[in-house]
């Protein structure tokens, strides 16, 4: 079982920066890809950010260019930061990862998920 703690969201006006961050507690299987998801009131749950094991990240066409997402992988903990914030980038953000489990000798694996309880990022025009 792993344990995801994030930092405080926090409100800001349009064009201004946030860093939200998130520590994972010990897992046994290697924690293969870290991310953020935000879902705004009304909306589905939406991802923001991800970045693999081996550094590779993915950023949600809103957010290219505005968020960087980085991961320190010997603390377990992955960092967002978020800058020119915009009004619609309001919600809540919710941390996730993925661990890969090693089912057998051959190398079959299952990915298993976890999320944070989310914290909230207002941002007023």
């Amino acid at each position: 079982q792993v344990q995801l703690s994030e930092s405080e969201g926090g409100s800001v006006q349009a064009g201004g920066s946030l860093r939200l961050s998130c520590a994972a507690s010990e897992s046994r299987s290697p924690i293969n890809s870290m991310g953020w998801y935000r879902q705004a009131p009304g909306n589905q749950r939406e991802l923001v950010a991800s970045i693999s094991s081996s550094g590779s990240t993915t950023y949600a066409d809103s957010v290219k260019g505005r968020f960087t997402i980085s991961r320190d992988s010997a603390k377990n903990t992955q960092y967002l930061q978020m800058n020119s914030l915009k009004p619609e980038d309001t919600g809540v953000y919710y941390c996730h990862v993925r661990v890969r489990i090693v089912i057998n000798v051959e190398g079959a694996f299952r990915d298993k998920d976890y999320w944070g309880k989310g914290t909230l990022v207002t941002v007023s025009s």
